[in-house]
């Protein structure tokens, strides 16, 4: 299977003296999806938990909801560079009671690690219909556990402090207990790893878990952590103006540029326990 890092011959220059020495680089490699034979996605991820990523992909488009709608995963043994296995292409084969949707060149999607998912037909297409309602009020968090989130988050990512070159995205409970991370590349394919792990353990929905991301809340974020239940997500920059729509439109507790003591919270202000000024006067 492909290596989470790979060395690179490097020049540095430092303080004006020119010296060589390998550099230890994240791995970018892309991932061929496949739905019951039939190609349906290409992104570029990191090597690593390529099942777990297929399954959270899934699980964001509303084709998986439990485990028992998934029957098997599986490289393609006919995936191969100079005979030997390319682990680039994963197959996912669905539980017979599961409806496979409607795959076209128009449905066919590209990822990229720097943007996430492109090429849907229209946003329509993007926004699909959740499994799970998220709780209005639930659960309940106090500024102080979601400060204390971004340093557990990285003190909790072991290939970063290797390369320094890639995202993570974790899970927590509301009382900021780590229950699982992973890292790639791409914000949106950790996040698919999260998910699409829950999601084999059956776990989903995960109605009493936060999740943490390293990088910026885009509209793909929130539209994932809906899929999978999760009622807050917070990140440690900003959310874009779609992302905020959405987490709006489906009751998503959105907080964003997660830093220090300060944050930003756009939407679902009431899961967070907050000490409202009653004024002065």
């Amino acid at each position: 299977m492909g290596r989470v890092t790979e060395r690179r011959p490097v020049m540095r220059i430092r303080d004006g003296v020119v010296s060589s020495r390998p550099d230890t680089l994240v791995a970018e490699e892309p991932l061929e999806i496949r739905l019951n034979g039939k190609p349906l996605a290409i992104t570029m991820r990191t090597p690593g938990d390529d099942f777990a990523l297929a399954a959270g992909f899934l699980a964001s488009e509303g084709v998986l909801r439990t485990a028992e709608d998934l029957a098997t995963i599986a490289y393609c043994a006919g995936a191969t560079h100079e005979g030997t296995n390319t682990y680039n292409i994963v197959d996912v084969r669905l539980a017979p009671h599961v409806p496979v949707p409607d795959i076209t060149l128009e449905r066919n999607v590209y990822t990229t690690s720097s943007c996430g998912l492109c090429g849907k037909a229209s946003l329509d297409a993007v926004r699909t219909t959740a499994h799970w309602a998220l709780e209005a009020d639930h659960p309940r968090l106090t500024p102080q556990v979601l400060t204390a989130l971004p340093d557990r988050l990285r003190g909790a990512q072991r290939v970063f402090d290797r390369t320094g070159g890639l995202h993570a995205a974790a899970l927590f409970t509301p009382h900021g207990e780590l229950l699982d991370l992973r890292e790639d590349v791409g914000r949106h394919n950790a996040v698919d790893k999260l998910i699409g792990h829950a999601l084999q353990q059956g776990h989903l929905p995960l109605r009493d878990s936060v999740l943490m991301v390293s990088g910026r809340a885009s509209f793909e974020l929130v539209q994932k952590a809906v899929m999978a239940g999760i009622p807050l997500l917070a990140a440690v920059s900003a959310p874009s103006s779609l992302a905020v729509d959405l987490a709006t439109e489906t009751g998503l507790t959105l907080v964003g540029f997660l830093r220090g003591t300060t944050m930003n919270i756009y939407s679902g202000a009431e899961r967070l326990a907050l000490e409202v000024p009653t004024g002065s006067g």
